[in-house]
């Protein structure tokens, strides 16, 4: 298998209050993270919420992003590209948490893989 489990779906949003406002106390997912305007996340059971905002307010380039887990970012990058998957130029980083590649279905939806480096983030 190239990917693994969905690990969490993420929406760009430009306000942050006002989405974790909706997803945390109207949805009732609980929040596990907050990073100022930057990024949350909330628990939906197996999978979480992520929400991404977007920077001053500005324009939301797509609806959301399907996040794959792999343990091995650049071979299952490798493997797909290999089934002509077309990543975007670059491999993206989140300090201290991990790597993550950027891609599109056939219908441009977004989708990315992501190699988290702490082994307890891993596991999940």
């Amino acid at each position: 298998m190239s990917v693994g489990a969905i690990d969490h779906v993420w929406f760009w949003t430009r306000d942050m209050d006002a989405a974790v406002r909706f997803y945390g106390e109207i949805l009732g997912l609980a929040v596990l993270a907050r990073y100022g305007n930057e990024w949350a996340e909330l628990d939906a059971g197996p999978v979480r919420v992520g929400l991404h905002g977007a920077a001053d307010g500005g324009s939301i380039p797509h609806a959301g992003t399907v996040v794959f887990r792999v343990s091995d970012l650049d071979a299952a990058k490798a493997r797909l590209e290999g089934r002509g998957v077309a990543f975007d130029a670059h491999l993206g980083e989140v300090p201290g948490v991990g790597r993550y590649a950027s891609f599109t279905d056939p219908d441009g939806n977004s989708l990315q893989l992501f190699e988290y480096v702490h082994t307890a983030e891993a596991t999940r």
